[in-house]
């Protein structure tokens, strides 16, 4: 049995303090993947490497926490 497997994710908190506008279009797509529309709005996540690598593409519009 898998270590992973019935243990909790970490959790992230993340906030977008930065505006998509005059970004690539991808950018603003992951924005929306990662739940993420308007300024200010913070989302909690599950900390995944999918979640990770979203984050990490747009990590200059983001602020990033995370959460014990």
């Amino acid at each position: 049995m898998s270590a992973s497997v019935g243990t909790p994710a970490g959790r992230i908190k993340v906030t977008q303090v930065k505006s998509p506008i005059a970004r690539r279009h991808d950018q603003r797509e992951t924005l929306i993947g990662l739940g993420l529309n308007k300024m200010n709005r913070t989302r909690e996540l599950e900390d995944t490497p999918a979640v990770r690598g979203m984050i990490n593409k747009v990590r200059h519009l983001l602020q990033v926490e995370t959460i014990g």
